[in-house]
């Protein structure tokens, strides 16, 4: 069992809630309330809340949060100390913009890629480089993290599904489309910025078959058999 304090951000939601990693509606963070502890946002966007209740799961910046409130086109959310610890939301202030989206319902097309919400830390923005194709955004990120991000791969940045373009001796870099940087507060990041990272479940669950079949002497699933399927 892991400690309390090695939970990824967001860990204190429903294991079953997930994710896409597009985003929906940029929100702006009408108030910031200290509870104790805690720390209850209120946002405003304009995220279609018809069908949204007290106890629902929605990811602000990559945070997976419990709204514990709604009224007219805003919500509350509550933020415990291991999620203002992990992620940016600990300096989010009145006025800051967030990227929102709400949980995924089995109905729905799975455009990106399963995202908890379970941000595993912060990265800084490094560089930001203006192309033909959009913006390149180089992030630096700790070993823990980049340990799991794979060229070509998934990766979830201020909740934003993307594709890692590079990796770097000290983190990976990601382009941003139009679209992307239209849609989400990536436009607005700068060197120096911080975003939340997740990185791919995917990659984190064969490596812990891996070690477990391996402190336990068996063979079971092992990269040569990943490879040879095409996995690696």
């Amino acid at each position: 069992m892991e400690k309390e304090g090695a939970q990824p951000a967001g860990g204190q939601r429903r294991a079953e809630t997930l994710f896409t990693g597009i985003i929906e509606s940029i929100g702006r963070v009408n108030s910031v309330a200290k509870q104790g502890k805690v720390y209850v946002l209120t946002i405003g966007s304009t995220l279609d809340l018809s069908d949204t209740k007290v106890g629902d799961s929605v990811s602000v910046d990559g945070v997976c949060l419990t709204v514990v409130g709604i009224s007219g086109d805003s919500f509350s959310v509550e933020a415990t100390p291991e999620t203002l610890t992990r992620s940016t939301l600990r300096s989010a202030d009145k006025g800051v913009f967030v990227n929102l989206e709400r949980a995924l319902r089995l109905t729905d097309r799975l455009g990106g890629h399963l995202v908890q919400g379970h941000v595993e830390g912060i990265g800084g923005v490094r560089r930001v480089t203006q192309n033909a194709d959009g913006l390149i955004i180089e992030i630096d990120a700790d070993s823990s993290i980049t340990r799991y991000v794979i060229d070509k791969g998934s990766v979830a940045v201020d909740g934003i599904s993307l594709t890692v373009n590079s990796l770097t001796r000290t983190g990976f870099t990601v382009n941003i489309i139009g679209h992307t940087e239209e849609k989400t507060t990536l436009r607005q990041k700068r060197p120096g910025s911080e975003v939340n990272i997740e990185t791919d479940i995917i990659g984190r669950y064969i490596e812990r078959l891996l070690t477990v079949q391996k402190s336990q002497g068996t063979e079971g699933l092992t990269m040569t058999k990943l490879a040879q399927e095409g996995y690696v």
